[in-house]
């Protein structure tokens, strides 16, 4: 098949701004551009108009935001506006009020709480501040629900029932034929100072198998319940003659767990019970008390967005435990934890103990974890929600952390949130994006390009291939890590930071963006291409080909879905996750044998063992129930390996073993059901029950999303990263992509510039389009099939010898070299123009480069900038320049290039700047180029040369880190010198453009 020429990645080769804005006009309202337009004139298709509108000047309502980190409640409401002014201004929408002071820990600086601490009178004053000007800027204000994570309050106390509690489990080994006579056994883990009282919950004997590998192997069977025979703390018991014998005691105590680098309150601050309604009542109440008036209402509800709360860490050396488990355990797991409660203590993070039926043992733990999980839903996320609902806000969390359901409460939250510094992959994302999309909800929030030891020294190019990949996994919503309020005690320049120096003096992580570094010169350039992406996924309705049912919705860990990782994706395949919790939601109907079709609309489901307890099959009676219900209305379903063996979730209870297995007998007989031994099989049993995907291309790392608005369908296309550490390599090739309309026709939104425009170049096949996509790692795309407009008679290009783009002259043909150029139409004819020359690439002879130093003022928040000048014949780093070895800052490149007279208005040019480090601009002729592609530095010129002198300038923009590396060495001069500037090689490539003639 005849390839066409390259469309979607070169977009400012392909596409010149003033047609494509021509294009915009006709997308937003096609019946004006037809009734001003010269008849015969072609007209590109219509598009929604509030996307078309909204693409081409982005608000703050789909814009990216930060972590707004603060040294506690010590602000100034002045600075705290002027700060939401910086944001705002730079084209972002949301901040997010966090209370992180890690580096003033590192320096061992001291606020005082009670004046400034979190929810104190002045941290109130801060947040009022934010607010007001908020509601003004249009900035959305969220406030995490406590100081720090996880949420804590200052009014309670290590031994109150609503603080976060623990499990202590105490030992003693009793010989064969021996007796204990003593203390009841004390907790193995000691208890944290604050903790200062304690319950005994039970002392039971077990008969002692031995212990492999620090776990002992338990006989369940043997159990004595000891707990009625302690007298006075004492505990007399002889067991029985055989064998050795192990007495276990439980303690139920506060862990007196802070929130993270604390304390931030006077008095401190102790995590909350995440798992009792005694938990979030407190926070509530400390809200209600301390922060809430009349005035903070209104201002919540005018500018207020999420309450937040980051992951649920809940750190202790016991066993997570709350008050009421044993009898919420009874009542939601069915039987009684307690003879089975050594299969669920650890210390440190590790179970001690197992049963001889190593399968009940790791049953009953799953059944614990689920318990928890619906203790963490039930007493503290809809709580929380509830109450940031009465307030006019929704609730954010990341829910994940501890082995407890993400997706069924991504799902449930008005907006869960991912992080990419502790997500092992994409498949992660996708967990959490599967709870969002079952739910009907839009918005997969995530803690975005954070880095270890990035701080002052992150780069956009980095930053960007991170949310470029994880927008292919389900996000569309960044809050990057960070934005850090400009002051606080002992810091030095460029101003406080939360995260740098960490506690032990290194480079911090995250990077602390805002107009203390050279980037946010250029950074209202990303701001918007972020804007108009995360419009683009937040648009309509996200659209699959499959989903995976697990049986659990554990996040954080990498483990995804195999054979769509290593061989799905690769070819356009796209899946998402859920838990059987989803299938009971609103949406989980099937018509037309598509599950949720006016949600996510899978095609088929694939039902495999769990990864997570050595690919057991296992299912509970109630989702086999529904899944057959799902199957018998026509829902394809594909079960991975061999299910005739079938065991319930959890520890079976009696007549579930059987029930299991006669569902899923039904099931498999099912004619829409298929079975697929291996990982290779589950492509073919898709085949066999006519499962095609709706996007194909040949194995790359190119991934997608889909999202269908109306009759219009949106894809996001990427170069992605399925993990942090993958290499990526440039991918050019073609992509068959599936259309809702039977018409539809390409068009390409550049997010970078706002432009939209019709794509010539494409093939259809019924409802399935062809273009060509070429990105490089980590660069994305937009292609959108829409309707054409009812006069446009213009045919699509199916190959060409030079690329050919659309504007309201009709077709033009792009050729790099002279000679003939052909064009093949849709439906086979030719048409041809002669090129008779182009003109030879130009090297830039020498460059004048003029560096703005960044250099510390006479405060920790004041820079100065003087100049530093330099005349280069050969573009190295400005390193390796005298004068600018140690200079951060932005650097402005200037060169003159000379264009004989037969230049002319046929004459373009692309301008290959090669290695640029960080953010750049492009400026000829004192003419602003729109903004460029951070990760594509090759710009189109398009018609600005012209015949004589032509002068052009590269504005670059460095990070901070090497001028830091000097001013402060105690802390960064480990870090490694970067390469700044233009390091080329530079030069102009010409080109000629014709029409062509139809």
């Amino acid at each position: 098949m005849s390839q066409p020429p390259t469309l979607a990645v070169r977009r400012r080769s392909l596409f010149g701004a003033a047609a494509a804005a021509a294009g915009v006009a006709a997308l937003a309202d096609p019946l004006a551009s037809a009734a001003s337009a010269a008849p015969g004139k072609p007209h590109p298709g219509s598009l929604p108009r509030d996307l078309v509108r909204a693409f081409a000047e982005p608000g703050t309502g789909t814009a990216a935001g930060f972590r707004w980190w603060w040294p506690h409640g010590l602000v100034d409401p002045r600075e705290v506006a002027r700060e939401v002014d910086q944001v705002a201004d730079a084209g972002f929408g949301i901040l997010e009020v966090a209370d992180v002071t890690h580096s003033l820990r590192a320096r061992d600086i001291e606020i005082d709480l009670e004046r400034h601490g979190w929810g104190s009178p002045s941290w109130v004053a801060g947040v009022k501040a934010a607010l007001e000007r908020g509601a003004k800027r249009d900035v959305r204000i969220d406030i995490t629900v406590g100081p720090s994570w996880p949420a804590a309050v200052p009014t309670i106390t290590p031994d109150d029932d609503a603080a976060c509690t623990e499990l202590a489990h105490g030992r003693a080994d009793v010989a064969a034929g021996s007796s204990y006579d003593g203390p009841v056994p004390e907790p193995a883990v000691p208890a944290a100072s604050a903790a200062t009282r304690r319950e005994l919950v039970a002392v039971q004997a077990f008969r002692d198998l031995g212990t492999v590998k620090a776990v002992t192997t338990l006989d369940r069977s043997s159990l004595v319940d000891l707990t009625d025979q302690v007298r006075d703390g004492r505990l007399t018991w002889t067991p029985p003659a055989d064998g050795a014998w192990t007495v276990l005691s439980y303690w139920r105590r506060g862990s007196a767990q802070e929130p993270e680098a604390g304390p931030h309150t006077n008095p401190r601050s102790w995590v909350v019970d995440h798992f009792s309604a005694a938990g979030s009542d407190a926070v509530v109440e400390l809200w209600q008390d301390r922060v809430l008036d009349k005035e903070m209402r209104r201002l919540l509800a005018e500018a207020g967005g999420y309450l937040f709360e980051d992951s649920l860490e809940i750190e202790t050396d016991a066993t997570i435990w709350t008050p009421r488990m044993l009898a919420e355990f009874r009542e939601r797991a069915g039987y009684d934890l307690l003879p089975h409660l050594p299969a669920v203590v650890e210390a440190h993070e590790k179970y001690l103990f197992a049963f001889t039926d190593a399968v009940a043992t790791t049953r009953v733990r799953d059944d614990f974890n689920q318990v928890l999980s619906d203790l963490y839903r039930d007493h503290h996320l809809l709580p929380l929600q509830r109450f940031a609902r009465s307030l006019g806000l929704g609730l954010r969390v990341q829910p994940y952390g501890l082995e407890t359901d993400t997706v069924e409460h991504a799902a449930l939250l008005d907006v869960p949130e991912t992080e990419s510094l502790g997500f092992k992959n994409l498949d992660d994302y996708r967990v959490m994006a599967g709870g969002r999309d079952m739910a009907g909800h839009t918005l997969l929030s995530c803690e975005a390009a954070c880095y270890f030891g990035a701080a002052y020294n992150t780069t956009w190019d980095r930053a960007l291939q991170t949310l470029n990949s994880i927008f292919a996994a389900g996000v569309n919503s960044a809050v990057l890590h960070g934005f850090a309020y400009a002051d606080a005690p002992g810091v030095t320049w460029p101003g406080f930071a939360a995260f740098s120096p960490y506690y032990d003096g290194a480079v911090g992580y995250g990077e602390a963006w805002g107009p203390r570094t050279p980037q946010w010169r250029h950074v209202p350039d990303v701001a918007a291409y972020l804007a108009r992406t995360q419009l683009v996924l937040q648009t309509g309705v996200p659209k699959y080909d499959v989903v995976f049912l697990r049986q659990k919705g554990w996040t954080s860990t990498g483990i995804g879905a195999p054979w769509a990782t290593n061989d799905g994706i690769p070819l356009g395949w796209t899946h998402s996750f859920a838990t059987p919790a989803l299938l009971d939601l609103p949406l989980a109907t099937v018509r037309g044998g598509v599950l949720a079709p006016d949600g996510p609309a899978y095609k088929a489901v694939v039902v495999g063992p769990d990864q997570f307890r050595g690919q057991e099959r296992t299912i509970a009676v109630a989702t086999a129930r529904r899944l057959l219900e799902l199957g018998r209305a026509g829902l394809p379903v594909v079960l991975r390996g061999d299910w005739t063996t079938a065991e319930p979730v959890g520890l079976p209870q009696d007549g579930e073993t059987a029930e299991v297995r006669r569902l899923v007998a039904e099931l498999a007989a099912l004619p829409t059901t298929r079975a697929a031994a291996t990982d290779a099989d589950i492509p073919l049993a898709l085949a066999a029950l006519g499962v095609v995907r709706d996007v194909e291309h040949e194995r790359s790392t190119v991934a997608h999303v889909r999202r269908v608005v109306g009759d219009t369908d949106l894809y996001y296309l990427a170069n992605a990263k399925h993990a942090e550490n993958r290499r990526l390599v440039r991918v050019t090739q073609d992509v068959w992509l599936t259309s809702t309309r039977g018409d539809a026709v390409p068009y390409l939104l550049d997010a970078w510039t706002g432009t939209i425009t019709p794509l010539a170049a494409h093939e259809r096949q019924g409802r399935r389009v062809r273009v060509r996509v070429d990105l490089l790692p980590g660069q994305s795309t937009v292609v959108a099939l829409g309707a054409p407009h009812p006069g446009d008679r213009t045919p699509a290009v199916v190959a060409s010898t030079g690329d050919v783009r659309r504007d309201d002259r009709g077709l033009l043909l792009r050729a790099a070299t002279p000679g003939r150029h052909t064009a093949t139409l849709a439906g086979g004819r030719q048409v041809a123009t002669a090129v008779a020359r182009v003109h030879e690439p130009v090297v830039p002879a020498r460059w004048e480069l003029v560096v703005e130093d960044w250099q510390p003022g006479r405060t920790a928040t004041e820079t100065v900038r003087p100049l530093r000048r330099a005349e280069l014949t050969t573009l190295v780093p400005w390193s390796r320049v005298p004068g600018l070895e140690d200079v951060s800052g932005v650097g402005r490149y200037r060169t003159v290039v000379e264009l004989d007279r037969s230049w002319g208005p046929e004459d373009g040019a692309l301008l290959e700047l090669g290695e640029v480090n960080d953010t750049f601009r492009v400026t000829v002729n004192g003419r602003a180029l729109p903004p460029c592609d951070v990760l594509d530095t090759t710009v189109d010129l398009g018609h600005t040369l012209r015949a004589g002198r032509n002068v052009v300038e590269v504005e670059v923009a460095s990070t901070l880190i090497n001028r830091l590396r000097t001013v402060t060495p105690e802390v960064y001069g480990v870090a490694a010198r970067q390469d700044y500037g233009l390091v080329g090689p530079v030069r102009l490539v010409p080109y000629v453009e014709r029409k062509l003639t139809t």
